[in-house]
């Protein structure tokens, strides 16, 4: 198996080890009770776990399904070109730390979503799926300290897994422990939201690792003056920006799958302009201003009745969680009723795709004229990059400077306050009205910047933030 890992210093190579919450592969039971593994899916997985293939690199990951945890009574299994090691954890106690702590608190302080007249509230309930974050925390970090070889690199992903460094830290000092959190991280005065003994933990816990890795300087600088209003001594922090796979999304572009989904959304949109988004429904992905400002463009600028379509490629998230079957409802109801208002026999103002089909987006993200990304905060959003690098059409892009991919691209975007709904319908119109030599310079400039880095870089800086 090769080594090389994008190793910063080929005179040092330190074993490689990978941890997160879902893993590269899932397991399920065959027919014949035999294990059969399938690549797993989201960005961290596709962004560098081309790179771990066939590599002596160990990912390890919460055990997710039967088969996963039939899995982890095996120790590290080898299956799709990986070395898995799943953790079959007591499912209550996993249940609250990734519903009740990691998403419905942790993701709502670092994307300041709390509305706090009414939430959060930290009762002895709460309490308890602390106690489990803890626990869950503990098992990944024991699983570390009893496994990973020595000497090795240790690069730890997100909030869910912030407390696993200082375990690790007095047990296995030889390891070298990076976490890199691929949110954003809350301001001070929003991180104090969390109890008092809560947050200083949760900052104490991750100044324990050698080293913490943000998306753009704006996180590391929040995560610095947390530590500093808590007189927490910081640990080297790093920014690296994730990078869309160039090679994969291209791949995907070019599928007979795409192909064709393209083919159909043509047919369906005509000689029509397109306005694409593509986007969980996540409340920090501000779905219903964008909606909201697309009905704006129609009232104030009729000349575009008829002559634009928005696609909205949405689909569900965390439906676990009473907030976000809300949201999903409330986008629905607004799609329908923008809908309702301005349609006509010939035209449908909003397609709206609640399928998680991602040929069918990457299709979207190939054709459009304008691509609206304008979430209240995000730690960086690969989709702007992911549709410079596919679109055929010099699209525009929309960019909130609350997603932390607008650090890198800011200067080939058009900017939108992503609160501010009668100029996000400004800019739409704008976009739409842009010449076609501005156009192609506005798209060059996104194509050339997407192309710039790739996940080898981020893998790289990741480990040179902490190997010689």
């Amino acid at each position: 198996m090769s080594s090389d890992l994008s190793a910063p210093s080929a005179s040092v190579h330190r074993p490689l080890v990978v941890v997160s919450n879902r893993g590269p592969v899932t397991f399920r039971i065959g027919d014949g009770g035999e294990l059969v593994a399938k690549r797993g899916a989201g960005g961290l997985v596709s962004g560098i776990g081309p790179l771990l293939v066939d590599t002596d690199a160990t990912w390890i990951a919460a055990a997710m399904t039967d088969g996963d945890r039939i899995a982890a009574e095996q120790g590290v299994i080898e299956a799709e070109g990986f070395r898995v090691r799943t953790l079959a954890l007591d499912p209550e106690q996993y249940r609250m730390a990734y519903d009740v702590v990691s998403n419905a608190t942790l993701w709502f302080v670092h994307h300041h979503l709390y509305e706090l007249a009414r939430r959060p509230r930290f009762d002895v309930r709460w309490r308890e799926a602390w106690a489990a974050y803890q626990a869950i925390n503990e098992a990944f970090a024991q699983v570390l300290v009893a496994e990973a070889p020595p000497a090795a690199t240790v690069l730890v992903q997100d909030y869910h897994l912030a407390l696993v460094g200082r375990t690790v830290r007095a047990e296995r000092p030889d390891l070298r422990t990076v976490h890199f959190s691929h949110t954003p991280f809350a301001v001070p005065d929003l991180f104090a939201v969390l109890p008092d003994d809560i947050g200083r933990e949760y900052l104490e816990a991750m100044a324990a690792f050698d080293a913490c890795g943000f998306h753009t300087t704006r996180w590391a600088k929040a995560f610095a003056d947390c530590c500093a209003r808590h007189q927490i001594a910081a640990p080297a922090t790093f920014v690296s920006p994730l990078a869309t796979d160039e090679a994969d999304i291209r791949r995907v572009a070019a599928s007979d799958a795409c192909q064709s989904a393209g083919q159909r959304l043509r047919a369906t949109i005509g000689d029509r302009r397109l306005i694409t988004r593509v986007d969980r429904i996540e409340l920090s992905k501000n779905l219903l201003r964008g909606f909201l400002a697309y009905d704006d463009l129609l009232e104030r600028w009729p000349e575009w009745r008829g002559r634009v379509v928005f696609g909205a490629f949405v689909y569900a998230s965390r439906e676990g969680l009473a907030e976000y079957l809300a949201y999903r409802q409330e986008v629905e109801t607004l799609v329908a009723q923008i809908n309702g208002r301005w349609q006509t026999e010939a035209w449908t103002p909003i397609l709206l795709d609640t399928g998680d089909d991602f040929p069918a987006s990457v299709a979207a993200l190939r054709l459009y004229d304008v691509l609206l990304v304008n979430p209240i905060r995000d730690g960086l959003n690969l989709v702007a990059t992911e549709g410079g690098l596919v679109n055929e059409n010099d699209g525009v892009l929309l960019l909130s400077p609350e997603a932390g991919a607008f650090e890198r691209l800011g200067h080939a975007v058009v900017a939108v306050n992503p609160f501010d709904v009668a100029s996000t319908a400004e800019a739409l119109h704008a976009a739409l009205s842009m010449p076609s030599a501005d156009r192609a310079v506005h798209a060059g400039r996104l194509r050339e910047l997407a192309e710039e880095r790739s996940p080898s870089d981020w893998l790289r800086e990741q480990r040179s933030a902490v190997e010689p």
